[in-house]
């Protein structure tokens, strides 16, 4: 029993230490603006974030919270008023090349969220990416996400290479449950089964994504369109709720 708490008071006053580093490092050279705060910020990040490559661009007002949980690969770009917002025991990986616009949000809440954004993906202004407890969302390569799109849920959402998401498109991986009358709905929790979009799909500015779907590969979705049932491979699909108008070639 002494040696458990022992170990937990470790790791209180180490988790104390490196957030009052954090602190210290960003507070220091965040707010710094032009070149030389992007060369503080490439030497000084490095010993705060869990792994970072080379060069990497960080602008100034970048929030991290927990970076030992963050990993960013080669010639990645950060712009201003980007929040990485994870919880301990989570993981958020930028790929080679990949580019955050100004205003971007990447959050996990509970235990065991996934953020993976594959090389090459570029996410807009004031895009949104969350998971909840145990969520994993992985982004392929090539992928770009328009402004003021949000990603979010409980369960796995995966979307894969080469694929184009217009602005105000909104994914959910998670639905609430509303089975009992009796009870109110926030108290019954959620029902999960996650979320696929597969290889070189495009999606309009607008759509909506629900829980359970699976969009086929090359597959096109008109703007405004409310996705609530899988859609075929190489399918245009349009409507609320969107249905498979034609199918491409």
């Amino acid at each position: 029993m002494a040696s458990t708490t022992s170990r937990e008071n470790q790791k209180s006053l180490f988790s104390l230490w490196f957030r009052g580093k954090t602190l210290i490092v960003t507070t220091l050279v965040g707010w710094i603006p032009l070149s030389l705060g992007q060369i503080l910020r490439n030497l000084l990040y490095r010993t705060i974030v869990k792994q970072i490559g080379f060069p990497v661009w960080i602008r100034p007002n970048v929030e991290f919270t927990n970076p030992r949980w963050i990993a960013i690969d080669n010639r990645v770009s950060i712009a201003r008023s980007v929040c990485i917002d994870i919880l301990p025991n989570n993981d958020v990986y930028l790929g080679k090349r990949v580019k955050l616009e100004r205003g971007v949000r990447l959050s996990c809440q509970g235990k065991q969220g996934r953020i993976f954004l594959k090389d090459k993906v570029c996410l807009d202004r004031d895009v949104d990416i969350k998971v909840h407890q145990g969520g994993q969302i992985a982004i392929g390569e090539e992928t770009y996400i328009g402004s003021y799109t949000c990603i979010s849920g409980y369960g796995k959402i995966e979307i894969g290479n080469n694929c184009t998401l217009g602005s105000h498109v909104a994914i959910y991986a998670h639905n609430h449950d509303f089975s009992d009358p009796y009870k109110k709905i926030k108290e019954q929790g959620f029902t999960v089964k996650g979320v696929a979009i597969e290889d070189d799909c495009c999606l309009g500015n607008g759509v909506k994504v629900v829980d359970g779907v699976t969009i086929g590969k090359g597959s096109i979705i008109s703007a405004g369109a409310v996705v609530t049932k899988d859609i075929p491979p190489y399918s245009v699909a349009a409507g609320v709720p969107a249905k498979v108008i034609s199918q491409r070639g």
